[in-house]
């Protein structure tokens, strides 16, 4: 692949790039290949947290070029599955600060026993074909995201649950008299999220719950950003992502969000602005969610992190993103 060729985001800095990845696969001895997948991520220089659970693997890395392709590659050997489902964007500085693999009950928290996407799942939808099937007058659509992330972009016409996680959305959609298998017979729900793992195990959900035409869009929004032209994209806003990019625009571009790292939500200009905005301590989000002693402890953390950089030294997760983006480029050289 040329230089010219290369998402746009990607000439910024070719050396790092971000790959989400998951796959709902039957793992019941799941807690072995913790040790096996770390070292092979180790290996390769790439830093991010993976998740394991008996229904499969999810998570985010980002590394060089050639680290991601050995961090997959050892992934898809150790869990014998050569259809990983990953996707790539490209980040100006290191999103993560270490290499984790933690062992969890679920990959995508939902709490519901029984759900098995291994078994059954709503159709696949490519990106392609997204746009005709949401413009379908008898689709409904809906966002399986949480609220904070609806709120800085989504696709035109989608419902919002505003969830506040994952695990309200089984009773958010039990709880709609428009959801039931009888206000929905001759129509059909296509679901999206931001990757494609979520969105595909509410499918899985919701056809449990005697619904038959259900659909979702395959490689989740990311993947829509990245192969529909922004001339023919249905797409509002932005989209959230979890790391330190914040959020990603058309074609995956670097978002223009930052975080609130008081509450982790997204801020825009817009709610810098405000008088409830204070860098490290609260935004119009979270201000009258803390009390004045967790804000004292941010004031706190704060000032710790400013004094750091008046003095010309480094915090600790300032040193954490060096080491991170040290190793990344030492296996980025090693591309050459």
């Amino acid at each position: 692949m040329t230089d010219a060729s290369l998402p746009s985001s990607a000439k910024h800095n070719p050396a790092i790039v971000v790959a989400a990845l998951y796959k709902f696969i039957a793992l019941p001895e799941y807690t072995r290949y913790r040790e096996p997948i770390l070292t092979a991520c180790l290996g390769a220089g790439v830093t991010g947290t993976l998740l394991l659970a008996e229904e499969g693997i999810n998570g985010t890395i980002a590394g060089s070029r050639k680290g991601i392709d050995g961090a997959l590659a050892g992934i898809k050997r150790i869990l014998n599955c050569t259809d990983l489902e990953h996707k790539e964007s490209h980040a100006t500085e290191i999103p993560f600060y270490r290499m984790k693999v933690k062992l969890k009950k679920e990959i995508v928290t939902m709490g519901v026993p029984g759900i098995d996407p291994t078994q059954t799942v709503g159709t696949y939808v490519a990106p392609e074909d997204w746009n005709a099937l949401i413009s379908d007058p008898d689709v409904i659509v809906i966002d399986t995201r949480n609220e904070y992330e609806v709120g800085i972009g989504t696709f035109q016409g989608a419902i919002d649950p505003k969830t506040e996680t994952f695990r309200d959305f089984p009773t958010w959609f039990q709880s709609q008299p428009d959801l039931t298998p009888d206000a929905l017979a001759g129509k059909k729900v296509a679901m999206f999220c931001t990757g494609g793992i979520r969105c595909e195990k509410a499918t899985a959900f919701v056809k449990q719950q005697g619904i038959s035409d259900v659909f979702h869009l395959k490689g989740g929004i990311l993947k829509y950003l990245e192969k529909v032209p922004a001339e023919e994209s249905l797409w509002q806003g932005e989209c959230f992502v979890f790391d330190q990019r914040v959020s990603v625009k058309q074609g995956l571009e670097l978002g223009s969000y930052q975080v609130c790292h008081a509450c982790r939500q997204p801020v825009d200009a817009g709610d810098m602005k405000s008088w409830k905005y204070v860098p490290g301590v609260s935004c119009p989000a979270c201000y009258d969610a803390h009390d004045e002693t967790r804000k004292e402890r941010f004031r706190e953390r704060q000032r710790q992190v400013e004094l750091a950089q008046a003095q010309g030294r480094m915090h600790i997760g300032d040193q954490s993103r060096v080491n991170a983006q040290s190793q990344i480029q030492a296996h980025a050289k090693a591309d050459d």
